[in-house]
């Protein structure tokens, strides 16, 4: 499995395309997306979405108004990852929603398992300490990282039984990527900060000679409303406040680019603490 991640406009897709091309035998790789952006129908300029010759996995999965979590990602990658392995083929994982690979990699997220209410009743009525027993017989890892206040808590102990007897997240973490970290695993940042702002400024000049103030129309011709998650992007929201006339046109670029720039330090930061990743500087 090869992953190729790192911050907005480093150009992750084209070298993802690179590697397909060689990769043996001749289309011995396919690519799966896990930018959380590109998963959603009808975002495709503004999010940048390149249509490859080569198909791309996890692409236009939903629609702008449902809600798409790590948890439903990893639900719906592993299938994919084990069809190509047992195709013969190389999986190249590329993208930048870093908690989509998290999760992936290390573990779901425990606040991703559903509420169990027919068990929240059964143990409302439980002491702490009767509550710590459950966990510690179920999960003792699961305790000991408790802090003080937690350990004492009955509602914070009761989540963490719930998680633990979760089915979904007995299943999910079965799985051998848990435990494995990819022979490649590349991440793409800026060397130089001003050439991050530049390239998130050309780039969004770019989108608008695209057309991605038409785009935003028609999704909202189409009956979706700036409160769907889809509709939440970075560029949706600022070209739907100047159409809205909340913002003018240079005011909802400038913010654009801004929220943009933020977005990218933002992902720098979660990702660098990532020990595996393999750093490439442009």
């Amino acid at each position: 499995m090869i992953i190729i991640t790192g911050q907005t406009a480093t150009g992750k897709t084209e070298l993802a395309q690179e590697l397909v091309k060689n990769i043996p035998p001749p289309g011995g790789g396919e690519l799966i997306n896990f930018d959380s952006r590109q998963i959603y129908k009808y975002l495709d300029i503004i999010t940048g979405k390149d249509i490859p010759k080569n198909k791309i996995w996890l692409y236009d999965i939903v629609s702008p108004d449902q809600y798409f979590s790590s948890f439903d990602f990893v639900k719906q990658v592993i299938p994919i990852i084990e069809d190509i392995k047992k195709r013969g083929k190389t999986p190249i994982l590329v993208g930048g929603t870093y908690l989509y690979l998290k999760h992936l990699l290390y573990g779901i997220d425990d606040d991703n398992s559903p509420p169990d209410f027919k068990l929240r009743n059964e143990l409302n009525n439980k002491t702490v300490k009767e509550l710590q027993n459950i966990l510690t017989k179920l999960d003792v890892q699961s305790i000991n990282r408790l802090n003080n206040s937690d350990v004492n808590n009955p509602r914070r102990l009761i989540r963490k039984i719930e998680i633990a007897k979760s089915p979904t997240k007995t299943v999910l973490n079965k799985t051998v990527f848990k435990k494995s970290v990819p022979e490649i695993f590349i991440g793409l940042r800026y060397k130089d900060k001003s050439k991050l702002r530049e390239a998130i400024e050309k780039r969004v000049e770019e989108r608008l000679k695209n057309g991605a103030i038409n785009e935003v129309k028609k999704i909202l011709e189409m009956g979706y409303k700036e409160s769907d998650p889809g509709m939440k992007t970075i560029g949706y929201q600022q070209i739907i406040k100047y159409l809205n006339k909340k913002l003018t046109k240079k005011k909802a670029i400038e913010d654009w680019i801004n929220k943009e720039v933020q977005y990218a330090k933002r992902q720098l930061t979660f990702m660098k603490k990532d020990k595996n990743i393999k750093w490439q500087e442009i």
